[in-house]
């Protein structure tokens, strides 16, 4: 079945910069800093970086298969088999990050808001809230990802505009850090929480102009990143590097020493966690599309909604095997770092041999009439 191609340019960039704007924010400064102190900022941008190395790779396959997900050309570039083990690991792979990022949000709501809330409760709400959307098609998938995109960048920008006020400039000096511990580690863990766009080989081949899909890739890491290194930029200059490392979530505890102008509100947690929850869904929403769009593709089926509860109790019970906070950031870290393996290794080997096989997917079809992006 042929994918009606509907979705533009700016869609598609508002569907990688919601996704990638999620649940790792909250913790985002403190892997920074443990890795680079006062270089926290240097780290977080070279970790961008790295990221869209992964990113590019996956625009520039989409680009030469504009009419396939990664699991279909991967079967054209290596072989059936092959690739059947490689999407294994993808489907596998982003299984285990969304029950990550359910737990993760999960521990947040009860340790900082319903406290007397079992965190099974949260966690299995926020599933089914996924799976339920998941239900829809691609192009719906688009719709809920831009209506919600000025929601997440516009309060986020403001909250670290506002906390600026409070700054100190030498908190961020030297730029590469006082005796950095594991820059390099750091880089990858910051790298890390950028997977969600992986997405992008699910959205190429329903874009209306699969040959812009580079142009969606470097926008949306440039506003997602950059919001990255902003947060951790004020995050670090206005508490230090020592004591953003006491923190569980330096950027939650930025909100609250944040307020409006003539203090409106005082504090800003309140409202920062409600478009956090928002933030959560949307990443959450696209690696659980992602995983059971991927099954479908894997078993060639017409049709992912068949997967969208029957993968439900596994990633439930995934998220609820960490034995604590400490524990499950532990497992993020290690987990993420493996996982570039898929995300940026993986389509660098597939591209590197569609080059030397001169392997190239069909020209675009069922493009409309309407050709603007």
């Amino acid at each position: 079945m042929e994918t009606s191609r509907q979705i533009t340019v700016i869609q598609a960039a508002s569907i990688l910069i919601s996704t990638i704007i999620g649940v790792g924010v909250l913790p985002l400064p403190l892997f920074a800093v443990r890795a680079a102190d006062s270089g926290a900022p240097l780290v977080t941008f070279l970790g961008m970086v790295v990221a869209f190395v992964g990113l590019g790779l996956i625009a520039l396959l989409g680009m030469r298969f504009p009419n396939k997900s990664i699991i279909q050309y991967s079967e054209d570039i290596i072989g059936k088999w092959p690739a059947w083990i490689g999407s294994v690991f993808i489907i596998a792979f982003f299984a285990i990050l969304t029950s990550l990022t359910a737990r993760e949000f999960g521990e947040v709501v009860v340790t900082s808001v319903l406290k007397t809330t079992p965190v099974e409760v949260t966690v299995i709400v926020m599933l089914l809230l996924a799976a339920l959307s998941t239900r829809n098609d691609i192009a719906t998938f688009a719709y809920i990802h831009t209506f919600y995109f000025p929601l997440l960048l516009g309060p986020g920008l403001l909250i670290v505009a506002l906390s600026l006020k409070n700054a100190e400039i030498i908190n961020l000096e030297p730029i590469w850090g006082n005796a950095p511990k594991d820059m390099v580690g750091g880089v990858f863990t910051i790298a890390a929480l950028f997977q969600g766009s992986f997405v992008l080989t699910m959205v190429i081949p329903a874009m209306r102009r699969p040959e812009k899909a580079l142009k969606a890739s470097i926008w949306g890491i440039l506003i997602a990143g950059g919001l990255y290194v902003t947060i951790v930029v004020a995050t670090v200059s206005v508490f230090g590097a020592e004591e953003s490392k006491q923190l569980l979530w330096p950027t939650l505890e930025l909100a609250k020493a944040t307020s409006l102008p003539a203090n409106i509100l005082e504090r800003l947690d309140a409202a920062f966690l409600a478009v956090w929850v928002t933030a959560v869904f949307t990443t959450l929403f696209s690696s659980y599309f992602l995983t059971i769009h991927s099954m479908s593709k894997l078993f060639r089926l017409r049709e992912h909604r068949m997967f969208s509860f029957f993968v439900l109790p596994i990633v439930f019970v995934m998220a609820m095997l960490p034995l604590n906070i400490m524990h499950m950031y532990e497992i993020i870290q290690n987990v993420g770092r493996i996982g570039l393996f898929i995300t940026i290794v993986y389509p660098a080997v597939l591209l590197a041999i569609s080059l030397i096989r001169k392997k190239r997917g069909d020209s675009v079809r069922n493009k409309p009439m309407d050709q603007s992006s």
